[in-house]
């Protein structure tokens, strides 16, 4: 039987912070969702937190930058490194002393250099298909049709349509109720304005030669999956992040083991939610 998935609010550093949770009891597990418009904890990791609450605490925040139903109006100067501040900061906030991260996407960037920066505070490490992650190690990937989807997107519920279409495979799990929240949660008053303000400020990473090292993963990510135990899960069947990019991190992260599962796209926890659920159980 799912666990019930709870919505809660937290001010996370003075940030008025929405965030999905099941379970009550045991390890404390910190779900990341990916960076698409009118994505959130639930949108990403409502699968997980169904099937994970009977056995861990899952919490999934809703980031800054105009994701879910977190203040829009919070300024997010630095791209993605905001949303690791953002991160620690409602881990502060709800005193966890000791989280396993999971992370899809930017989110799976977001989790791994949350634990980068307090290694100390991170049990294990989940990190699911993730093309941020591919690009902090300079990894190059060729244009696709999905990708273009989400940087396309119009403000539409057609638009939202074909970004759930970029991200997951199974027709059947792109539900109405789930177009309509993404769509409600991506033009909410401020939210479509911070999403684009994000990724503006995103390029710091980038074009600043000083902030680029932070987004830089190529000594850090390897050094990390040596010193906390750490997986990869990846769709065979990803059209976002393809699954020659994660071969390609799978080749320059040997300490972090690969999962693939057959089938799934680019958000593997919706498409195959049963399979990936038992790879993470038996990996905590």
């Amino acid at each position: 039987m799912p666990s019930e998935v709870r919505s809660r609010w937290v001010m996370a550093n003075g940030v008025r912070t929405h965030y999905s949770e099941s379970g009550n009891n045991g390890r404390v597990i910190v779900g990341m969702h990916g960076g698409g418009a009118g994505s959130s904890g639930m949108a990403g990791m409502g699968p997980l937190l169904e099937r994970l609450g009977d056995e861990f605490h899952c919490l999934a925040p809703d980031s800054v930058g105009g994701f879910g139903l977190t203040d829009p109006y919070v300024p997010t100067p630095y791209g993605l490194m905001s949303r690791v501040q953002h991160t620690a900061d409602f881990i502060d906030a709800l005193c966890l002393p000791k989280v396993i991260m999971i992370g899809n996407s930017q989110g799976a960037w977001a989790a791994a250099q949350y634990a980068i920066l307090h290694p100390d505070r991170v049990e294990k490490i989940v990190l699911i298909s993730s093309l941020t992650i591919a690009n902090s190690l300079k990894i190059k990937q060729r244009p696709t049709d999905a990708l273009k989807a989400l940087n396309d997107y119009d403000g539409t519920r057609e638009g939202m349509r074909r970004i759930l279409q970029a991200l997951i495979i199974d027709p059947k799990r792109i539900t109405d109720k789930l177009i309509d929240e993404r769509q409600a949660a991506a033009t909410r008053p401020g939210a479509l304005e911070a999403f684009r303000a994000f990724a503006r400020n995103g390029a710091i990473l980038r074009d600043n030669p000083l902030y680029a090292l932070q987004n830089d993963m190529a000594v850090t990510l390897p050094t990390l999956t040596k010193t906390i135990p750490t997986i990869f899960i990846w769709g065979d069947s990803d059209t976002f992040a393809l699954p020659e990019t994660g071969r390609e991190i799978e080749k320059r992260v040997p300490d972090a083991k690969f999962h693939w599962v057959p089938g799934a796209g680019h958000q593997v926890q919706t498409d195959k939610p049963d399979e990936a659920t038992k790879i993470i159980r038996a990996f905590l």
